[in-house]
């Protein structure tokens, strides 16, 4: 198999790209390296004849149809992922999240590329207070990136119904793993929590610490992509990417003492426009129809997380 990957120097498409290269897949990793970077690749980048490196942005389409051309699977990655960078800068982040997303298809139409399969996210719920959030609740966005996000899930379905582009949507909840970069505007709570708590400082939480996320280890992400992009009938499909658990702010603190061998204080702080309160996954659909199964629960991601940057750090 052939793949491209857009943003696939950056935290979740780095591991989809390792894992394909390590099972002898072609991969073109295409990136314009504004919060991807190099150093996510060079752990297989030995891999020279199977992983191809371009330096460019999802908004020129032109280079995208030229990369597309000849691959078999597309993983669409790349993205503007801030929800409080999309409520400052919404005509960035629309220009990035659906244009970008549109040019993917496109290119993918014109090169005859079998499945697309496309990084969605939870913020297509909103606030709707029902858990836990199935694929078959109405979509209630409350932030620019949600309404993108759910933009382009329904750009993938209408490919998949006029051109004959296979198209599968993935709403990822609260992704975390090694080389989340807790710098990044983009970065995750937990990478933040670990990066705060082994330089010994105090990590910053908006709002009460009572907000919960279904946390959901990298690794899970990567089985559940290569599963979309090869299982029968999941074309036109949308599913949830989680682990099924709700897990608090609070609670994440108190794992994180636990791994660290001593007590984790957070400074409290006002909570940000755009966030939403509580979320959790119904992995139903994905388990039933993809076989998909977490396998790495969020205190023992949490731990392979804090083993990966203390020797990243020691090094």
């Amino acid at each position: 198999m052939r793949a491209l990957i857009t943003g696939g120097a950056g935290f979740i498409g780095s591991h989809i790209a390792e894992r394909l290269v390590a099972e002898g897949h072609e991969v073109v990793v295409y990136d314009n390296l504004s919060s991807g970077r190099r150093e996510n690749l060079s752990g297989f980048a030995a891999n020279a004849n199977r992983l191809e490196l371009v330096v460019a942005d999802v908004r020129d389409a032109a280079k995208l149809a030229e990369c597309a051309a000849g691959c078999d699977v597309i993983f669409h990655e790349a993205a503007i992922v801030s929800v409080p960078y999309s409520v400052e800068h919404p005509q960035e982040t629309h220009d990035v999240n659906i244009q970008g997303t549109l040019n993917v298809l496109q290119a993918a139409r014109a090169g005859g590329v079998r499945r697309v399969l496309f990084a969605c996210s939870a913020a297509v719920y909103g606030e709707d207070p029902e858990m836990p959030k199935r694929e078959s609740m109405r979509p209630s966005p409350i932030s620019p990136y949600g309404v993108e996000k759910m933009c382009g899930e329904m750009y993938l379905q209408t490919w998949a119904k006029l051109y004959g582009v296979e198209t599968v949507s993935l709403r990822y909840f609260n992704v975390f793993g090694p080389r989340q970069d807790p710098r990044s505007p983009y970065s995750g709570v937990i990478s933040i929590f670990v990066d705060r708590a082994l330089a010994g400082t105090s990590p910053t939480v908006y709002g009460d610490g009572e907000q919960s996320r279904d946390f959901v280890f990298v690794s899970n992400v990567v089985d559940a992509n290569l599963r979309a992009a090869t299982t029968p009938g999941a074309s036109g499909r949308a599913y949830n990417v989680g682990c099924g658990h709700r897990t608090t702010l609070n609670d994440l603190l108190a794992m994180l003492g636990r791994i660290v061998g001593r007590d984790v204080a957070a400074t409290y702080a006002p909570a940000r426009a755009g966030d939403i309160k509580d979320s959790l996954a119904d992995i139903a659909l994905a388990r039933a129809e993809l076989g998909y199964e977490p396998a790495v629960g969020v205190e023992e991601g949490l731990a392979r997380l804090i083993e990966f940057e203390r020797k990243r750090r020691s090094a």
